[in-house]
């Protein structure tokens, strides 16, 4: 896999303001960014169906590489019952395949993979207006999903009881770092990253944030209420439309480890106290991975390539 080395930033003295793409506009009352935007990723639209599905069968495929080990030793694996430590690895593998999946299909046609395609740049609008944009987005969904409960009841969510949180402390802190961690910045990667960009280059930004955002509840099934589907791809929805409006994958990470980190203190019954620690140590991890791919030179501090004329 070609690593996602950062690419030079062009000279400009003074960009000139941004329009959305053609046929959009940009929502009543705001302004676009006066940051120079890059330029648009030319992924075509059929690779994202393509990455979705690869990033399935390889994370099925690893599982598998998990899970027969472990039935060799013993373990005891069943179709309705896998042991907390088992789900856990077969969870990691899995958030781990879409990466793999997402970035292997950047590359197909000998294009050249580089982090800011992904969005991995800082937001276009300032983080003060994506702050914004992320709290908007949080009490929205929060809103729409108490509205959901009351008149659907869709049962508790059974994930962290297949993860075994409530278990021991290190099953605990293994499922906070899987579910507030690494699985906001695999699926942002995935779903906002690849295939909603790549969607947008077939009929723009709504049509491929509806889609994106029913495959993003589609990939839950299992892990959540089948009633829980339809707020998720709501979820899923905005949060490409906050990717689209800031220009940058990092506040959807931030949105996405917000949400799951105030799944998991209410699915746990915690306190206040004890879901400020979890909000502040999840994005705390975060920040200190994306700091430290930076250093690795997997993620640059610079997020534009130079414009060459043809």
């Amino acid at each position: 896999m070609e690593r996602l080395t950062p690419p030079r930033r062009a000279v400009a003295a003074a960009p000139p303001p941004l329009a959305g793409p053609p046929g959009e506009s940009w929502p009543e009352g705001t302004h676009p960014p006066t940051e120079p935007e890059p330029p648009p990723v030319g992924w075509p639209p059929w690779m994202a169906p393509v990455a979705l599905i690869g990033g399935l069968v390889l994370a099925a495929v690893g599982g598998l590489v998990v899970d027969l080990p472990a039935v060799a030793l013993g373990v005891k694996i069943t179709t309705s019952h896998t042991p907390p430590g088992v789900a856990i690895a077969d969870t990691f593998v899995q958030d781990v395949a879409f990466v793999l999946a997402a970035v292997y299909c950047a590359q197909i046609g000998g294009r050249t993979v580089r982090a800011w395609q992904f969005g991995l740049r800082p937001p276009r609008t300032g983080w003060g207006s994506a702050a914004g944009m992320i709290v908007l987005l949080i009490l929205s969904f929060l809103l729409f999903n108490v509205i959901w409960n009351e008149l659907f009841n869709p049962g508790k969510e059974k994930i962290l009881e297949q993860l075994g949180s409530n278990e021991n402390a290190a099953l605990l802190l293994l499922s906070v770092a899987l579910t507030c961690v690494v699985a906001p910045i695999s699926e942002e990667l995935l779903f906002r990253g690849f295939i909603f960009t790549a969607l947008r280059n077939w009929r723009g930004t709504l049509p491929a944030a509806v889609i994106t955002g029913l495959l993003f509840g589609g990939v839950h099934v299992g892990s959540a209420p089948v009633l829980d589907l339809v707020p998720l791809a709501g979820l899923g929805f905005g949060l490409c439309l906050l990717y689209r409006y800031t220009g940058s994958l990092y506040p959807g990470i931030v949105s996405h480890a917000l949400n799951n980190s105030i799944a998991f203190a209410s699915l746990e019954g915690w306190g206040w106290q004890e879901f400020v620690l979890l909000i502040a140590a999840s994005l705390a991890a975060i920040g200190v991975l994306v700091l430290t791919f930076k250093r690795l030179g997997v993620i640059g501090t610079q997020d534009l390539p130079v414009m060459h004329s043809p």
